[in-house]
């Protein structure tokens, strides 16, 4: 690593705090409520083909992904879904918009000791509201200088924030469980990117091929970001 790096973005969702796997928990749930019309797997399919049509409208977050729910059992019951389901459907995305934040394992440490020495940001995609109400509840938001809740990651995102942050590419560093939003857009603007992957990943975050970058680490846990910077 150069030492050039001046300020460190952290990505949130499943790299500060458990996300995905309250998703997965829906999608279960969602699944098990219209088992009667439809496999488990063709119904992640068709909430899968949903929330991509829904994305360009609605953006990312736990709002975006209540509507796509109803929006699925209106389409698979055939306009059959009843007013007691949909008011289940509503409920389900408040008990996560109300779910406790569980913070990764060590993470805190690592921004406490990384906050003394390096200007630390929080570069996350969703739901402006959610997200800070998330940031607030960890208990985190102490270590960072500054915050950015993006629509969506790509390259010309995290150009405008590096500029915002009045640094080039080359000093910046981002962090997360992304290859896709948090790492591939990250380098192909010049900047470095460490990859800390969580345990279940968003099909829409998933890529195929293998990366290979001068800029780029695999790590298994956030401890390794101090050895590779302190």
């Amino acid at each position: 690593m150069p030492s050039s790096i001046k300020s460190i973005a952290f990505d949130a969702d499943d790299t500060l705090w458990v996300n995905e796997t309250f998703f997965r928990d829906a999608e279960d749930q969602f699944c098990a409520l219209f088992k009667d019309y439809l496999s488990y797997e063709e119904c992640q399919k068709r909430l899968f083909e949903m929330e991509m049509r829904n994305l360009p409208r609605y953006g990312y977050g736990i709002k975006p992904f209540t509507l796509s729910l109803i929006e699925a059992a209106i389409e698979i019951t055939d306009n059959r879904v009843s007013i007691a389901q949909v008011s289940e459907l509503i409920a389900l995305g408040k008990e996560m918009l109300e779910a406790p934040v569980v913070l990764i394992d060590g993470i805190e440490e690592v921004l406490y000791t990384l906050s003394r020495k390096h200007k630390l940001v929080v570069a996350t995609k969703g739901d402006l509201l959610d997200q800070e109400r998330k940031l607030d509840k960890s208990g985190l938001a102490k270590y960072f200088h500054h915050i950015e809740v993006m629509s969506d990651k790509q390259p010309e995102n995290y150009t405008k924030l590096v500029n915002h942050l009045d640094i080039a590419p080359q000093e910046f560093l981002m962090i997360g469980n992304s290859l896709k939003s948090d790492i591939l857009p990250v380098l192909e603007i010049g900047g470095y990117a460490f990859h800390i992957p969580f345990h279940t990943t968003w099909i829409h975050e998933q890529i195929a091929d293998e990366v290979k970058h001068a800029n780029f680490k695999e790590l298994s846990h956030a401890s390794e970001i101090v050895d590779i910077l302190e």
